[in-house]
């Protein structure tokens, strides 16, 4: 029996080595498996973190194109979507309250003033110092020319018309904007609201065209001359630090009447296709920086609402057929006679709906009821809200490359 176990003991480690052995190599391979796994698991996410970085570095390298805009208040950025005015030649205590009590961000200086560039800046400087200095405010005033030149004190350039403007070589055209930009700056004034892209129809219809024609206010008749001449006073401006605005989009040359002045003000022939739509996409094009909308009702685009709070032509028309990302503003909605129709919390809420991002009242008194409406609407309506922060966005971009952001 010991014998027979003895002998049958060889084969039976023989087997136990064998199995053993193959236990060891299964468990090699096994372990040499699991690593290989851990190592792909590892370089797979290696790979996350390294595409992770890619994409990150590809957004910061958009963000130069966004605005670094403080962080600010819903109430904060309701105001920088409001341009108000003052008398030129005097100081408003209205005024003054719209910036310190509802942070309104622009101003316009109205009416005339013979005051000299140093006492404009004087006034400028007392504006300003009411901002707090990460929103600096936008201050302008209509520099056209002619019979629109609110600023004529001792410093200030006697400009003329457009129509003599618009005889000159775009080169001159663009050196003497430079010189009155370069005026304005000196006053402390940075945003002019022009130049005027207004196609009047003819000359024989100018007479009969209250808001432009009648005043010369045109470069031309064309659409060349106009694009030539309104693109040459914008980049004089601008190469003296001041921001200009386009205006009258779509068009006030083939109205009779002035939207300041009367109601129901309608334009029967202009439509997305018009040479006047068509003058403004090419200033678009040219790198216009911003366009005014005005409150004269265009049938052919929408049969309803003044264009300045018609969705169908600031973001129909003018953002997505003509793709405009710039700063948008409104002509007047607080005197003008066209828009007295509606309260004026209905104008400012239609007007930001509609697209635009600044909400031109030359009157303050009427600020606390707009931005009260908008405040409530933004409050109840997401859609609205991100209206919102899509114009205060668009005006804080613009403020930080003109470096009134800090």
């Amino acid at each position: 029996m010991t014998k027979r176990l003895k002998k049958q003991a060889k084969p039976v480690v023989f087997l136990g080595l064998v199995i053993g052995c193959a236990l060891i190599v299964s468990g090699v391979l096994g372990l040499s498996g699991h690593l290989n796994n851990q190592e792909a698991i590892k370089s797979k996410k290696k790979n996350q973190v390294s595409e992770t970085k890619t994409n990150s570095s590809s957004q910061n390298k958009s963000d130069p194109k966004m605005p670094k805009m403080p962080k600010m208040t819903l109430e904060q950025k309701v105001g920088q979507l409001f341009m108000t005015g003052m008398p030129a030649n005097n100081y408003d205590q209205a005024t003054f309250d719209a910036i310190e009590k509802y942070q309104v961000g622009s101003i316009i200086l109205t009416g005339r003033s013979n005051l000299s560039i140093p006492e404009m800046k004087d006034i400028t400087d007392k504006l300003q110092g009411l901002a707090p200095a990460n929103r600096r405010l936008l201050i302008s005033c209509d520099q056209e020319g002619g019979n629109v030149q609110v600023l004529q004190g001792a410093g200030f350039s006697e400009m003329p018309n457009g129509l003599t403007q618009g005889s000159w070589a775009p080169e001159k055209l663009q050196e003497e904007a430079k010189n009155w930009g370069s005026e304005l700056s000196a006053a402390g004034i940075n945003f002019d609201l022009a130049p005027v892209a207004d196609q009047v129809l003819s000359a024989d219809f100018a007479p009969q065209n209250a808001p432009i024609g009648y005043w010369s206010r045109q470069y031309a008749y064309d659409k060349a001359n106009i694009v030539s001449h309104a693109d040459a006073f914008s980049k004089g401006m601008k190469s003296a630090g001041v921001l200009t605005t386009a205006k009258h989009f779509p068009g006030l040359g083939a109205v009779t009447g002035n939207t300041d002045i009367s109601a129901g003000v309608r334009d029967g022939q202009t439509n997305p296709k018009s040479e006047s739509v068509q003058i403004f996409k090419e200033l678009i094009s040219s790198g216009v920086p911003s366009i005014m909308t005005a409150t004269a009702i265009y049938d052919q685009i929408d049969l309803e609402l003044p264009g300045a709070f018609s969705p169908k032509m600031v973001d129909g028309l003018l953002r997505n057929q003509l793709d405009f990302d710039g700063l948008v503003i409104t002509d007047d909605l607080s005197n003008a006679v066209q828009v007295q129709a509606w309260s004026p919390g209905q104008r400012a809420v239609l007007a930001l709906a509609a697209g635009n991002d600044l909400v031109l009242a030359n009157e303050p008194t009427q600020i606390p009821e707009m931005i009260s409406e908008v405040l409530q609407k933004a409050k109840s309506d997401q859609e609205f809200a991100e209206k919102i922060n899509q114009a205060s966005s668009r005006v804080m971009k613009v403020k930080e490359q003109m470096k009134l952001v800090e």
